[in-house]
């Protein structure tokens, strides 16, 4: 499928597959998307919530690296240890890398970071920066076996419009068994079908305020055990 960089309306760049019309990141700013969606309402929510001093960390679809991006720099003004596994089966191409602009618009001293996330091999765990390592593994989601591994878990699949096998209860039954108790998903996503899909499989789910351009987004916690 062809593919091209398009920038968003925050002025940073994403990968738009063309013949989905679909894109990596919101077109309404990827970084503002990731800062609310991932770090926002996820992280520190997490963080807020139970003052750990470790969180581990599984993103559904690692994609151009934005996520964990801004993850390690949180990890290092919040003095928290991160460790971070990304799933990906279709790794962005280095040409397609090169053009994202992240850094540059949030803080062009850390593009070795960025470059860094990329750089190192897949499948090994990396201490990438201070606070923050990482492992890659290129996989389908339908093959995560993980089980009470996670504390928090960043869910940025393509969207069910083009891909809505991927938003069903068989998917979320995977990464609700992937987090510990008390461990929380965070989405984009606020159609009801993907609501009611997580609480069929045993999730509390929130609706939030979105991200820009957008309405509302999900949050969905698993709860502890006897609860």
């Amino acid at each position: 499928m062809k593919r091209s960089i398009i920038t968003t309306s925050d002025g940073s760049k994403t990968i738009q597959i063309e013949d989905w019309d679909e894109q990596y990141h919101s077109i309404h700013g990827a970084i503002q998307e990731s800062q609310h969606v991932f770090i926002k309402t996820g992280l520190h929510h997490f963080l807020n919530s139970y003052k750990p001093t470790a969180v581990h960390i599984l993103e559904i679809g690692f994609g151009t690296g934005l996520n964990a991006f801004v993850t390690a720099l949180e990890a290092q003004t919040q003095g928290v240890q991160i460790h971070y596994e990304g799933v990906e089966a279709y790794p962005v191409l280095a040409e397609e890398l090169s053009q994202l602009n992240y850094a540059s618009l949030i803080d062009p001293d850390q593009q070795t970071v960025f470059d860094a996330l990329h750089e190192v091999s897949w499948e090994e765990l990396h201490s990438v920066i201070s606070h923050f390592s990482l492992k890659k593994r290129q996989q389908f989601f339908t093959d995560i076996k993980d089980e009470n591994a996670f504390d928090l878990i960043y869910f940025d699949a393509f969207g069910a419009r083009v891909q809505p096998e991927l938003w069903t209860e068989p998917i979320f039954r995977i990464v609700f068994n992937a987090l510990k108790n008390n461990g929380v998903l965070v989405t984009y996503a606020a159609k009801g079908s993907v609501r009611r899909a997580m609480q069929a499989v045993g999730f509390v789910v929130e609706r939030l305020e979105g991200p820009p351009g957008k309405r509302e987004m999900l949050r969905a916690t698993k709860p502890s055990e006897g609860c």
